[in-house]
């Protein structure tokens, strides 16, 4: 069993614990050595500088466990160059040029991306968090990770983070800002917006005029900003299609030799509003004989 397919096991574990026109992307994750040990100061990075709220109030900061993601074979800032960097250096590149084209096709909300599944288990949001630390090492963006999955949130939990106010907190209180929820973490240029406080009535939370609101706000306050959303799996939810009508890009995380194809074609169907849509073929098996991934445009 490769590292990636381990990772990829306990990300599920934690799940399930708590323009180019229909461009696809196909990524296969083949097997890899696993990676070093880090050591304890591993994931000691600069701060950068924090956010301030209209009214002056400072975002909140926090510290991603780099250590914890490493042994995971995640990406990590100053990382050593490994097949699944390389691989997200591919996947990354047509999201960007889809988000900030200058030409006269440019992708109406192109920089909000989610990030969604068929079902649970397929490995959406180790697909959302290395998505998000690989655009955070681009030189002229930033990104923010929100956690969407507001039934079963796991991207504080994943990255180690503590859990606080987010997403459905700024829906729910029209006085709250932005600004007041977000954390700064210690991997420049990535900020994380966590789901919040669980509400019976998410669906229409997202779906709300506030929702739509708090969009355009991310947008027009960051215009050089990747928002990446980890979503819900799209059979199990509600919230899921309800957010992708919003989205300017949606990639299908598809899990290799599991997600069957009718379930492919189900979570297409509800997502066939957005005119974007790639897909990442996670879990993969390498060919006998060496490494091998596949990109597909």
């Amino acid at each position: 069993m490769s590292i990636i397919e381990k990772a990829a096991g306990k990300l599920d574990r934690i799940e399930q614990g708590g323009p180019s026109s229909s461009a696809e992307i196909a990524l296969e994750i083949p097997k890899q050595p696993t990676p070093k040990a880090v050591s304890g100061n591993g994931e000691r990075e600069s701060m950068i500088n924090p956010v301030l709220s209209p009214e002056g109030q400072v975002s909140k900061q926090g510290m991603i466990n780099l250590a914890k993601l490493r042994q995971l074979g995640m990406i990590i800032p100053d990382g050593e160059r490994t097949q699944i960097a390389e691989e997200f250096r591919l996947i990354k590149r047509p999201l960007l040029k889809n988000a900030f084209s200058q030409s006269a096709e440019t992708v109406h909300n192109g920089n909000l991306i989610m990030v969604t599944s068929a079902l649970a288990g397929e490995g959406k949001t180790f697909c959302a968090a290395n998505l998000a630390m690989s655009i955070a090492m681009e030189l002229d963006h930033t990104v923010l990770l929100v956690d969407a999955d507001v039934a079963r949130p796991s991207i504080p939990r994943y990255l180690g983070l503590e859990t606080g106010r987010g997403l459905l907190d700024v829906l729910l209180d029209d006085k709250l800002d932005l600004a007041d929820v977000l954390i700064r973490t210690n991997v420049a240029k990535l900020s994380i917006l966590q789901a919040g406080s669980r509400h019976k009535r998410a669906t229409e939370l997202l779906a709300s005029q506030a929702m739509s609101d708090l969009l355009k706000e991310i947008a027009r306050r960051y215009p050089d900003r990747i928002v990446i959303f980890d979503s819900p799996p799209l059979l199990l939810t509600s919230e899921a299609h309800v957010l992708a009508s919003q989205m300017g890009q949606i990639v299908l995380v598809v899990a290799a030799e599991s997600t069957t194809q009718q379930s492919i074609k189900e979570a297409l169907r509800q997502i066939e509003t957005c005119d974007i849509v790639n897909l990442i073929y996670n879990k993969a098996r390498a060919f006998p004989g060496g490494e091998y991934y596949g990109y597909y445009g």
